[in-house]
């Protein structure tokens, strides 16, 4: 019976036996842009080395550029966590592209001609992650330039420092904005260290690195033909069989959006705490009101957008955790599980920048502080003690509270502080 579906029956077997978390590789569109420039790539490169017809390559180039343009996104059904080292991945696009090209061009002598699943997708994945952090770095640079705007509006606004959340010194309320600009800022260095590692594959030297079933005269051309479609700088592993057996620059990548994510997961909670109230809590900032805060409370605003950077900040750091596992469980030759932590990874950063781009609109760029509050804590008990540290020594201040008690004292200092400002000349 004809199948009304472009792929063929290979795919259908990986439905049938491997599909089990029901998360398809069509939700990942850049793999599947990058899939498509790599067969159209070898299909150029063999074409060149004397191995493909000109006919099918022109048909095979032309299917290809049908993907890359979006279409038949549907037609990638399979599971994207699958045994066999995502054979799956591999026979799917090649079935998909073989029906695109025409009844004579082969998925297998044809379109998978000079390739192995483990190498394209080796490739495919740091394709696929180039483009995706990009992406995430404008929305990071954008991000920052909200937390900017935040450091000039809150500039003159002086509040209160916590520690072990209990009263400290008195500070701007800008560097609470700015500490996060600069952190980010840093970070954003390192995932772009990263993002250059991406650019190492080791497409034509198949499953672990051998070379064998691509010829020389395909390798002469792959390369070119695969920076060219794909416009990105690509380069070969300085060592093709570590390429094969330790995909560390992935697990080091996962790492760095980890902690990205955890970093602003910190942001989101310190805003949770100092946006607490409005009456009980610390209330020295406001967050937008976006959405009612509950269905029993009338009028209670919840921080909804914090706490689902929080929730993303969790699912990452499960994800990653299971990245850095899969590090461990290649075997001899080859991680049978590079896939995997490749498909988590984006899945992660699909889900940083998409949270990022709400926090940054929906809250932070809408934080409005309590001046009145804010000045209140600023000059509340603890910074007027540590203030008059220079006049007064620790051990005086000490005593003096052992003696006198702490209110005392205080205003002892409030009202020295007030007579040496009224006796300042008029400048």
């Amino acid at each position: 019976m004809k199948t009304s579906h472009l792929y063929g029956r290979q795919t259908e077997l990986t439905l049938e036996n491997m599909s089990f978390s029901n998360i398809k590789l069509s939700s990942f569109p850049d793999f599947i842009d990058a899939y498509a420039k790599i067969k159209k790539a070898a299909a150029l490169s063999n074409w060149k080395a004397g191995e493909l017809d000109e006919n099918k390559m022109n048909r095979i180039c032309a299917a290809c550029d049908l993907v890359i343009r979006g279409d038949y996104r549907d037609e990638f059904p399979v599971d994207v966590f699958h045994g066999g080292g995502g054979i799956g991945l591999n026979m799917n696009a090649n079935e998909v592209i073989a029906r695109l090209a025409g009844d004579e061009v082969d998925a297998i002598n044809d379109v998978n001609m000079s390739q192995s699943t483990s190498e394209v997708n080796h490739t495919a994945l740091r394709i696929a992650l180039i483009k995706m952090l990009g992406e995430l770095d404008r929305s990071l640079e954008v991000f920052n330039q909200i937390l900017h705007h935040k450091v000039e509006e809150f500039k003159g606004v002086r509040t209160i420092a916590r520690t072990c959340f209990q009263d400290g010194v008195s500070v701007l309320l800008s560097v609470f904005f700015s500490s996060l600009e600069t952190v980010l800022s840093r970070n954003r260095i390192k995932l772009d260290a990263a993002r250059e590692d991406m650019h190492e594959v080791n497409l034509g030297w198949t499953v672990i690195g051998t070379g064998e079933g691509a010829s020389d005269a395909f390798r002469s051309y792959i390369l070119q033909s695969l920076q060219d479609v794909s416009g990105y700088q690509l380069r070969w592993a300085d060592d093709l069989y570590a390429a094969a057996q330790y995909p560390d620059d992935i697990a080091s990548l996962s790492s760095l959006i980890r902690i990205t994510a955890s970093i602003l997961h910190k942001f989101a909670n310190d805003l949770r705490i100092l946006s607490s109230g409005p009456e009980t809590g610390f209330g020295e900032l406001i967050l937008p009101n976006v959405q009612a805060g509950s269905s029993f409370f009338p009028g209670k605003v919840n921080p909804v957008i914090p706490e689902m950077v929080i929730q993303c900040s969790m699912l990452i750091t499960g994800n990653n955790a299971i990245v850095q596992d899969a590090l461990d469980m290649g075997e001899t030759y080859l991680n049978l599980w590079e896939e995997m932590m490749g498909f988590l990874v984006m899945d992660n950063i699909n889900m940083l920048k998409n949270v990022i781009d709400h926090f940054g609109a929906l809250c932070v760029a809408g934080i409005k502080a309590d001046l009145e509050r804010c000045t209140t804590y600023s000059q509340s008990s603890i910074p007027t003690l540590s203030g008059a540290k220079k006049k007064y020594s620790y051990q005086t201040l000490s005593q003096w509270i052992h003696q006198d008690g702490l209110p005392k004292v205080v205003a002892k200092l409030k009202k020295e502080n007030e007579e040496q400002h009224d006796e300042k000349p008029a400048t």
